[in-house]
């Protein structure tokens, strides 16, 4: 029978298993290397996929980021303390902000310490102060032990450290290559970590543009809501005067105009009231979308209070008598002058006596005026009906009106003292309202003495805010004007005003015939529209006074152009005076008689 003996033949495959054990263990490094660096990546998408879900704080999911990478570091590197500090811009010293944790068993251990290159240790405790220069050395060493994170174009500046204690690892070959594979893990780890960070800055850049489209979203839907309020209210405020003009208008022309029966009269005043009613709220509406716009022009001046006061006074004296109400004026002697618009100083109390008288049946109506401080106070009073405390809260709202028993809802635009607070605030002051139902109201506009500075930058003298001056009446001999119009009421109402006033009116209606006109024609006064069918009435203007024939003449720009800068653009293209449509004849009389009269 044939022996076999129990030992190995030379050359047998058992020789080979060294080169086995060898490939597994390096197999099996490489497995710990894989699993660490997924394990990573994986922490690193959920902290992302977590920051898409919500509205992080950038800091705090960098403060969240940095964690992941120190714990999972710590975790692979389990002979290793992990650390990361954090720079200021700039700044050679910075902290350690982040540590991975220590079980009491590796809480002694030496690899809490690592050497610099002045040979001092550096601990990696929570806000232990470290320097940049160490860092950079233990960066350049091999191998490394500081890693630069990122530089965050300013923000912060993060380095991550790594102290490993000494140990032998004779007899174990597995952590021997873990040992030569470490650099490679820290190495990628660092590249995820930048690239998580990267990522971070892309969706919080995507976050704020989204936030940033929601709100403007959310902007325009109230702003359609709004201008559809707007045109609501203002179709139905344009609506109702209209109606009264144009229905008493028809009754007119149906029973034949007799200027001797009283109630043709009465529909006369209704007619003439709605189309100051109207013009009132389109002016209240442009005065208001030009303050919104930062388009409305303020003419500082200085301004005679007392003087001022008493015009206003005056203006409503004739609607107070009517009423059988008291008008009463208090000025405090200190309040002498104001640095003001005059025109609009003049609005705001105007706006306000006329809501106290419309309010008040009876009792009376005031006006005080007191200095306090380097403030001017102007206190509108009555003993009117009062204000709930509910309305007072929408008094200032565009277009609200307070529903009262003895007020027409149709009288006033509802814009009055949105306006005045408006006005109040370009000024540098406020409106202040006090109220009790039944007891009477108390509106109180705040302007500062000087808003734009010292009074010797202000031009002009004090302003003499009396009354416009009468009608200039007409020479009895026949004056020439020629009216460039192109509407055909608006010629014939200031043709027909003119002539009864003793003028002769050429009416020209574009600007084909005014050329002929002149060719006959030396007329006193050019009254020129601004649209005209075939050419801008700027334009002729230009040409007028590029003629030496024409350039002496006056003209008088007519035009339903009112917003700002619309009367500089018709004088610097060489008219003498502008008027704005609706016409104010009288106005217009005062101009032309102004302008026609001989040198």
């Amino acid at each position: 029978m044939q022996q076999y003996s129990s030992l190995p033949e030379q050359n047998s495959p058992i020789d080979a298993t060294p080169t086995l054990l060898t490939t597994i263990q390096q197999l099996s490094t490489e497995l710990w290397l894989e699993r660490s660096l997924n394990q990573l990546q994986s922490d690193l998408n959920d902290c992302l996929l977590s920051a898409c879900n919500t509205l992080p704080q950038q800091r705090s999911t960098e403060a969240e980021i940095f964690q992941i990478l120190v714990n999972d570091l710590n975790h692979a590197l389990n002979s290793s303390k992990v650390a990361i500090a954090l720079f200021q811009p700039q700044e050679i010293t910075g902290r350690v902000c982040y540590v991975s944790p220590s079980s009491s068993r590796r809480s002694q251990l030496p690899h809490l310490e690592t050497i610099s290159k002045k040979g001092k240790k550096l601990r990696l405790r929570l806000d232990e102060p470290i320097e940049l220069e160490d860092l950079q050395h233990l960066e350049h060493q091999q191998p490394p032990s500081a890693w630069q994170l990122s530089d965050d174009s300013g923000g912060m500046i993060a380095w991550l450290i790594i102290a490993t204690a000494s140990k032998r690892l004779d007899g174990d070959p597995t952590k021997a290559l873990e040992a030569q594979m470490k650099p490679q893990l820290v190495a990628r780890a660092v590249n995820y970590c930048n690239v998580a960070l990267a990522q971070l800055k892309q969706l919080q850049s995507w976050q704020q543009k989204s936030q940033y489209l929601s709100s403007s979203n959310r902007e325009l839907e109230r702003t359609n809501q709004l201008k559809n309020q707007f045109l609501a209210n203002t179709s139905h405020e344009i609506r109702t005067p209209l109606s009264s003009i144009i229905g008493f208008t028809h009754l007119l022309l149906a029973q034949s105009y007799d200027p001797t029966k009283e109630r043709h009269q009465e529909y006369l005043n209704i007619i003439q009231s709605s189309g100051k009613h109207l013009l009132a709220l389109i002016n209240d509406i442009l005065d208001l979308s030009k303050i919104e716009a930062n388009q409305l022009e303020v003419e500082w001046g200085i301004v005679n209070v007392p003087t001022l006061c008493r015009n206003v006074m005056a203006l409503v004296k004739e609607k107070a008598a009517n009423k059988g109400l008291k008008l009463l004026l208090d000025i405090d002697p200190n309040v002498t002058t104001l640095v003001a618009d005059s025109l609009r100083l003049k609005q705001m109390l105007l706006n306000l006596l006329f809501n106290a008288l419309k309010f008040t049946t009876t009792g009376s109506v005031g006006l005080r005026v007191l200095a306090k401080g380097s403030f001017v106070h102007f206190t509108v009073w009555d003993t009117g009906a009062g204000i709930s405390p509910e309305d007072q809260a929408k008094l200032f709202q565009p277009y609200f009106q307070i529903s009262n028993s003895i007020v027409a809802r149709h009288e006033g635009t509802g814009l009055g003292l949105a306006v005045t607070r408006k006005l109040a605030e370009v000024h540098g002051g406020s409106v202040e309202v006090e109220s009790e139902l039944n007891r009477g109201s108390r509106f109180t506009i705040i302007l500062p003495l000087n808003p734009v500075g010292d009074l010797e930058g202000i031009e002009g003298e004090v302003s003499d805010l009396s009354a416009l001056p009468p009608i200039i009446h007409a020479p009895s001999s026949f004056i020439d004007i020629l009216l460039v119009e192109n509407d055909l009421n608006n010629a014939k109402l200031m043709q027909i005003y003119l002539e009864k006033l003793g003028y002769q009116v050429t009416w020209a209606k574009n600007a084909a015939e005014m050329w002929e006109f002149l060719e006959t024609l030396t007329p006193a006064v050019i009254l020129m529209d601004v649209n005209l069918p075939d050419d801008s009435g700027l334009n002729l203007v230009r040409q007028l006074r590029e003629n030496q024939q024409y350039s002496e003449i006056p003209i008088i720009a007519q035009t339903a152009m009112a917003m700002t800068g619309d009367r500089d653009t018709c004088l610097a293209a060489g008219v003498n005076d502008y008027i704005s449509k609706p016409i104010d004849l009288p106005l217009l009389a005062n101009l032309v008689a102004k302008y026609s009269k001989p040198e």
